[in-house]
């Protein structure tokens, strides 16, 4: 299926984006860092899949920030929305930072698994696209089986 992705960081702007490819039929992807307006589009807009950054966030002391959470879980539960993993940052990233955004997709599973929620890697290179390999990175972060099925 084709897709569409959509990266705005003003309400306005992405909500017409939305509309204006809601039109075409693709499937439709919208990422942004800015926690609240993902919250907004998840509350008022008909999206496919709701994309996550992970790689310019800063953790707290005692808990790590992946820009995920029980209530935007409920929102895409209720909504039928399938949460997205950008498999370009971590193919690209290096070291530390690498080992950070494991461990929040991680975190992000765990809520999603709690939730019932669907999830799937989402690439623009074409790195790996071979959905065996994609599995086995799943289970490697711990999705259960029913939630590898469908990537």
């Amino acid at each position: 299926m084709q897709q569409i992705i959509i990266k705005e960081n003003d309400f306005q702007k992405a909500r017409k984006k939305i509309r204006e490819s809601q039109k075409s039929g693709k499937e439709i992807i919208f990422f942004s860092n800015d926690d609240e307006l993902n919250r907004k589009i998840l509350e008022k807009e008909d999206i496919d899949v709701l994309l996550l950054s992970m790689g310019s966030r800063k953790d707290r002391m005692k808990q790590r920030d992946s820009g995920f959470n029980h209530i935007l879980a409920k929102l895409a539960k209720k909504k039928n929305i399938t949460i997205g993993i950008d498999l370009d940052e971590i193919i690209f990233s290096k070291g530390k930072e690498k080992s950070e955004i494991l461990s929040r997709v991680r975190q992000n599973i765990k809520i999603c698994n709690k939730n019932s929620l669907k999830m799937k890697f989402i690439s623009t290179s074409a790195k790996i696209k071979d959905s065996y390999n994609l599995k086995s990175l799943g289970l490697v972060l711990g999705m259960p089986t029913w939630m590898t099925k469908t990537i």
